[in-house]
């Protein structure tokens, strides 16, 4: 499998507390500063396996699973169709005394 290949949900998901690009069609965000919406259809998320596995009632209308965003970009499982390992950050430049 490619490194960069969005994984679908249905076929397989992240570890349990994984950090991923998770993709949300038509997720709206509201930034701040605009009084209107913008579409971002990628977000960072980590997963929550089990999350409502205590709350029968909420797990029978959203699902076991979630997903825990940052800042107010949580979904709950069904939302989120594709998902991918975030890629590492590209090494730190040398500095120039070296």
């Amino acid at each position: 499998m490619a490194q960069n290949a969005w994984i679908c949900c249905e076929d397989r998901l992240p570890e349990n507390g994984q950090r991923v690009l998770g993709v949300v069609p038509g997720n709206e965000v509201l930034l701040p500063g605009k009084a209107s919406f913008e579409i971002r259809d990628v977000l960072v998320l980590r997963f929550m396996e089990n999350f409502f596995a205590a709350q029968a009632d909420k797990a029978n209308v959203h699902g076991r699973h979630f997903w825990s965003g940052e800042g107010a970009s949580n979904q709950y499982f069904e939302a989120v169709t594709h998902w991918m390992p975030v890629p590492e950050a590209p090494p730190a430049p040398l500095s120039e005394k070296e």
